[in-house]
């Protein structure tokens, strides 16, 4: 039983360090992320891109006019939304209802008042 486990133990290594070895693409077992790269220094451009010669503009790619008009349309919505929501804060509530009372105690005070000049 226990021969059959280690043999098992054994091959199960044998296969995960030949996957490790073919996922890294290098033969010392580094990683994509991990490796130094193939450039000596960086090109010191904005996404280590060339600029386009002089007279030409930059071909955009396919993804950046739906990305652009998505992030303006979301600012613009953002905007306007946020902007006309209701005013439901506890303090706006409050104020109102303080103002209510105030309206309350003075037109009880005006009747009050009418009351006794009226006798």
């Amino acid at each position: 039983m226990r021969a059959i486990s280690s043999a098992a133990g054994g091959m199960l290594r044998a296969r995960l360090r030949a996957a490790a070895r073919l996922r890294g693409g290098h033969g010392d077992g580094g990683g994509r992320w991990t490796t130094p790269g193939h450039e000596v220094r960086p090109k010191g451009y904005p996404m280590n891109r060339t600029p386009p010669p002089p007279g030409e503009s930059r071909k955009w790619e396919d993804w950046e006019l739906p990305c652009y008009v998505t992030s303006f349309l979301t600012v613009v919505i953002l905007g306007v939304g946020l902007n006309a929501k209701p005013d439901l804060t506890l303090e706006t509530w409050a104020h109102q209802k303080a103002l209510e009372r105030l309206q309350q105690q003075e037109l009880a005070a005006a009747s009050a008042s009418a009351d006794t000049m009226a006798e």
